[in-house]
């Protein structure tokens, strides 16, 4: 039976304060959790009941056992999880200071392992087979993640749905200037790309929400995911339909999860067939709960709860 999703990217331990408002230097505890975004995504659509797996590699340490029990927990397949000998599994730290400042300290040093995924390493009639496949950019920062992350998209040849997530982190990149011929190659092989604006403006050169949704299309995607912070989220289609859709009113303790909760409620989305706006306020709905609370990949709504806060016209 092939799997509903197959994401390929970061996974890592985030170690957020139990403090909000506190600087990092006076935080005295922290919550251990999940992180990274192909693999928050994954959560995010096994929550909501789809079968999923996750293509990435941790340290072979205990941050990497309990990565691979954090998977399994969520009901996340491993199978694809692999150790580095000499590599430390990702450590994450953030602030949270509500309602919109979250600075993030990424630990991945000398190389993270998730960018040591390998072609040769791949499954690719199990990438093919899957109803949809997501990768990121950070998988194209670093090789061989590069080369695995096109090779991967190559193959599958747009089967079914591919998601290529802008997901632009400068500091991942030695020569920021030199990820934009990456970026289309990969949009080249993907049916859809989503994106905050400045990622789409990474990948496209414009940061006009409709002419970078439509620069996305010209680009090979045959849907274009625009959010718009504040002014809420823009979608357009190779057929000529569009939606745009305001954000959920929602109390923030924590954005930071937003994005990939957002993700996990458009595959399914997308998988059940549903209309655009459906589908996009849906996903709007998923990320303002997740942004309702501290943790990311463990905050992932249920199903039952996402229909709640549609139907309410906000997180309650």
């Amino acid at each position: 039976m092939a799997y509903d999703l197959i994401t390929m990217g970061r996974i890592g331990v985030d170690l957020y304060p139990l403090q909000t408002g506190v600087p990092l230097p006076q935080v005295t505890s922290f919550g251990k959790f999940l992180g990274g975004s192909a693999s928050n995504v994954a959560v995010a659509a096994a929550r909501l009941g789809r079968r999923t797996a996750v293509i990435t590699r941790t340290g072979d340490d205990p941050f990497g056992t309990y990565l691979h029990e954090a998977l399994r927990g969520f009901g996340v397949d491993d199978r694809w999880v692999t150790p580095v000998p000499g590599l430390p599994t990702p450590v994450t730290f953030c602030e949270v200071f509500p309602p919109d400042d979250f600075p993030l300290y990424f630990y991945r040093q000398p190389k993270a392992p998730d960018l040591e995924i390998d072609a040769h390493e791949l499954d690719l009639d199990a990438i093919r087979g899957a109803r949809v496949f997501w990768v990121t950019g950070t998988g194209l920062s670093e090789e061989p993640s590069r080369t695995a992350t096109l090779a991967a998209l190559a193959h599958r040849a747009k089967a079914g749905t591919t998601v290529f997530d802008l997901d632009w982190r400068p500091m991942f990149w030695n020569d920021p200037d030199a990820a934009r011929p990456f970026y289309t190659e990969a949009l080249r092989h993907s049916t859809v790309a989503v994106g905050n604006l400045d990622e789409v403006e990474v990948a496209t050169g414009v940061r006009e929400p409709h002419a970078a949704a439509r620069a996305l299309l010209d680009a090979g995607v045959e849907l274009a995911v625009v959010k718009q912070g504040p002014k809420g989220v823009l979608a357009v289609n190779s057929a000529g339909e569009s939606a745009e859709v305001p954000p959920l009113p929602v109390n923030v303790l924590n954005g930071l999860g937003a994005g990939d909760a957002f993700g996990g409620s458009l595959v399914h989305g997308l998988l059940a067939g549903r209309d655009l706006e459906t589908v996009m306020r849906h996903a709007n709905a998923a990320g303002a709960i997740v942004a309702s609370r501290l943790e990311c990949s463990s905050a992932m709504p249920t199903p039952d709860e996402i229909e709640a806060a549609v139907t309410a016209g906000a997180v309650q």
